[in-house]
């Protein structure tokens, strides 16, 4: 089954590989878990979700390394990564979700608003992470981020089929 880059999509197709999925947020501040369980019968594939706005609760919380997080600070693709591999390991999911970025106005460690990265960890593989470079106001890059991460995940289910 190759999946719709969306949340019913995804779903539908962890559902049907017997499958789940957690998340680790950061900028989309819980939107992305939200917009999972918008759809009914979400609780047969999503187990859970951890939002680590703040920089120390992405090590304490969700268990993303403390001197990477010195090293890079919050907003880089290995953040994105450890996100998503710490909502999987975390919440004993198959699959993890991590979101990060500046969703602005001002920027943030000399990254302008915008600047956006997000993680898929699977039971196989290195976590696969994007960088992208979104416009608009704080909602509309919130929002981008979910669509761009769940369209990520889409990605990745289609590979491992």
């Amino acid at each position: 089954m190759i999946p719709e880059p969306t949340a019913a999509g995804v779903l539908a197709a962890l559902r049907a590989r017997g499958a789940t999925l957690a998340t680790a947020e950061s900028l989309t501040g819980g939107m992305l878990a939200a917009r999972l369980v918008d759809v009914p019968g979400a609780s047969a594939v999503f187990r859970g979700g951890l939002v680590a706005y703040a920089t120390d609760l992405k090590a304490t919380l969700v268990g993303v390394e403390s001197a990477l997080l010195d090293r890079l600070g919050p907003v880089a693709g290995e953040v994105a990564a450890a996100l998503a591999e710490g909502a999987r390991q975390r919440c004993g999911a198959d699959w993890g979700l991590g979101t990060t970025g500046v969703a602005g106005p001002d920027p943030q460690d000399g990254k302008p608003a915008g600047t956006v990265f997000i993680g898929v960890a699977g039971p196989g593989g290195a976590p696969a992470v994007r960088e992208l470079h979104l416009t608009g106001d704080r909602p509309a890059i919130r929002a981008a981020t979910v669509d761009a991460v769940l369209s990520l995940l889409a990605e990745r289910l289609t590979a491992e089929r």
